[in-house]
């Protein structure tokens, strides 16, 4: 029998996915200031605000988000947040490092979070919208695994925002509803 090493590998201590097949993303913060209530001039164009690894294989995904503790004008670091094209697509979120909120939208455009801390596990049904937002002081590392089918709506979320934006005022968190 021969035994044969992973094509690919997940360095929890790093951070990383590496290995054959392997897609690295990075988000700056130039192509996210839509994301955000407002634009923050003293947050540098070439601002990494998050980096996402995938990894793909027989309609499986598996993935990491790797999000920095940047706030834009208070307001926490998030991720674009979508919907899956295909609603019948479950995924599967776990918190691998630092502290954040999982801040799901259902179809009504109605949020509330789960809270995302190293070790929980997050269920997300594929009928909602799903956005990070790292609320910590370091970066916020989100493991999660997904069918290739399920694709990602963009413009629903555009069209429709998420409701809550996450301020950080004197190191407390404050929820704005919109």
């Amino acid at each position: 029998m021969e035994i044969k090493d992973a094509k690919v590998f997940h360095d929890y201590l790093n951070g990383v996915i590496e290995g054959e097949g392997v897609k690295k993303r990075t988000k700056l913060y130039s192509n996210a200031k839509t994301f955000y209530k407002s634009v923050d001039s003293s947050v540098s164009d070439d601002q990494i605000m998050y980096e996402v690894y995938s990894y793909e294989h027989d309609g499986l995904c598996y993935g990491l988000t790797v999000m920095q503790p940047v706030c834009v004008n208070g307001e926490c670091n998030v991720t674009r947040g979508h919907f899956h094209e295909s609603l019948d697509c479950d995924e599967i979120y776990c918190g691998m490092g630092g502290e954040g909120l999982l801040l799901l939208m259902d179809e009504d455009y109605h949020c509330h979070a789960e809270k995302v801390k190293v070790g929980s596990v997050h269920y997300i049904n594929g009928h909602l919208a799903h956005r990070l937002v790292n609320t910590g002081n370091s970066e916020l590392k989100v493991q999660c695994m997904w069918p290739s089918n399920a694709g990602h709506d963009y413009k629903r979320v555009e069209e429709h925002p998420f409701t809550v934006r996450v301020y950080k005022e004197n190191g407390e968190l404050k929820v704005e509803e919109e």
